[in-house]
C-alpha cells in the first residue's frame, strides 16, 4: 500500500519505530480534542499507517472499524475503547495482553 508517510519515519513514529496504540495516542491533544468523535478522527487520520508489530502495518481506519463507541469524553475513555478493540481483534501483540480483556 502507498502510505501518506513512512510508518517508521518522523511523521509515523517520531524517527523511531513505535507501535500501535502509542502512535494513535500521539495524534490527540488531550486538552483540546475532547469530546472526540470517532468518525471525525478517522476521517482525518484513517489512512495513516499504524505499525502493529515488526512485520505488519495497517491503515488506522482498519483498527477503528472495531471501535464500538462513537464519541469519547476524555483521553482515558478513548484509550480504553481503543485498547479493547485492539486486543479483541488481534492488533495488540504484547505478551500478556489477554489479561486485560
Amino acid at each position: 500500500m502507498d502510505w501518506p508517510h513512512d510508518p517508521d519515519g518522523e511523521a509515523g513514529s517520531e524517527g523511531m519505530r513505535k507501535f500501535g496504540h502509542a502512535i494513535i495516542a500521539k495524534k490527540i491533544d488531550e486538552e483540546e480534542d475532547f469530546p472526540l468523535s470517532r468518525d471525525e478522527f478517522v476521517a482525518e487520520y484513517g489512512d495513516d499507517p499504524i505499525r502493529i508489530d515488526y512485520e505488519r502495518v495497517v491503515p488506522m481506519r482498519e483498527i477503528f472499524d472495531h471501535v464500538e463507541e462513537e464519541e469519547f469524553d476524555d483521553f482515558v475513555e478513548f484509550h480504553q475503547a481503543l485498547g479493547r478493540a485492539m486486543r479483541r481483534e488481534g492488533y495488540w501483540f504484547y505478551e500478556g495482553s489477554e489479561a486485560f480483556v
